[in-house]
């Protein structure tokens, strides 16, 4: 069966080339859709619905257009990684985990040692916590193989 894996969280590091990249390797039957990852089209996601002066609508009405999206492809999804990095405060990760632990998606955090305490009710309905991609992409490989 062929899965469709939703990646969720920080857009600064390489975390999801290397679960897609062992994925890859494993020749595992994965699917994998993400929120837009380009920082400065995110944020201009609503901008086609007209100019704004003050910054916070600009925001919020780029914030609902990419809801559309996030919101779309977790429902679609068989299973939704949401990776923590350390250096921003990913609240869209912290709602996204959120939002699948209210639909009953699975869903497997990513993050450092250090995030844990901070974590903890995100982790409390997570079905796995990881702290490296490469952990990540040999929970697929079990998931799907065994």
């Amino acid at each position: 069966m062929p899965w469709t894996v939703y990646l969720s969280g920080e857009i600064h590091t390489d975390w999801r080339q290397r679960i897609e990249a062992g994925a890859r390797e494993r020749k595992l039957p994965v699917t994998f859709t993400s929120a837009v990852t380009d920082h400065d089209a995110s944020d201009a996601a609503g901008d086609h619905l007209g100019a704004e002066d003050n910054a916070f609508w600009r925001d919020h009405k780029s914030a609902k257009v990419n809801a559309i999206r996030t919101k779309t492809l977790i429902e679609q999804a068989d299973l939704v990684v949401v990776r923590f990095g350390d250096r921003y405060k990913q609240w869209n990760a912290a709602f996204d985990a959120g939002y699948c632990a209210a639909l009953g998606k699975p869903y497997i955090t990513l993050h450092d040692e250090a995030l844990v305490h901070p974590l903890k009710e995100v982790d409390a309905t997570a079905l796995a916590w990881a702290r490296t991609p490469e952990q990540v992409a040999d929970i697929l490989a079990y998931i799907i193989t065994a």
